[in-house]
């Protein structure tokens, strides 16, 4: 995990993709990155590039622009369960008593960590691809309400 200034950056996945030229193959890399303020904040951002490092600073600078705030309850967990999905990635969100910890596996470790939950429980379903489960978990973290919504109609 690295941190520049206020944030923290994870990178999630780096993958080495050939594109087929006359010649013979041409490598570029891949990044997939996660960024977050730890205090309710977290975007991600993918980043190509001939060099590792060139795609992970790519990543990294469209992450920054993709923030996005979401409700933490406690500023340690979530409000309530919910299901993520993306393709055929399902990621269960499962909110955890204090001392509980992160039990998350790659992608979704990350995500939720930059966030800034402290205590969760969570299970991926389906495909463990971590672009999907990177999108899942966002997708997930999207539903979080803070609060119950007022019911239509009670005029008190």
């Amino acid at each position: 995990m690295e941190v520049q200034g206020d944030f923290q950056e994870r990178v999630v996945a780096i993958n080495r993709v050939a594109k087929v030229v006359k010649g013979g193959r041409r490598f570029s890399f891949s990044a997939l990155v996660v960024a977050g303020s730890g205090d309710g904040d977290v975007g991600f951002g993918t980043g190509k590039a001939g060099e590792v490092p060139e795609a992970i600073g790519k990543a990294s600078r469209i992450a920054k622009k993709s923030l996005k705030k979401m409700n933490l309850k406690e500023g340690r967990t979530i409000p309530h369960e919910v299901i993520g999905t993306f393709g055929a990635a399902r990621v269960i969100l499962i909110p955890a008593a204090a001392g509980t910890g992160v039990i998350a596996g790659g992608p979704v470790r990350a995500v939720l960590e930059t966030v800034g939950i402290k205590d969760i429980l969570t299970k991926c379903v389906g495909t463990r691809n971590p672009h999907n489960a990177v999108r899942a978990t966002f997708d997930g973290l999207e539903q979080l309400m803070s609060k119950m919504p007022e019911k239509a109609g009670s005029s008190d």
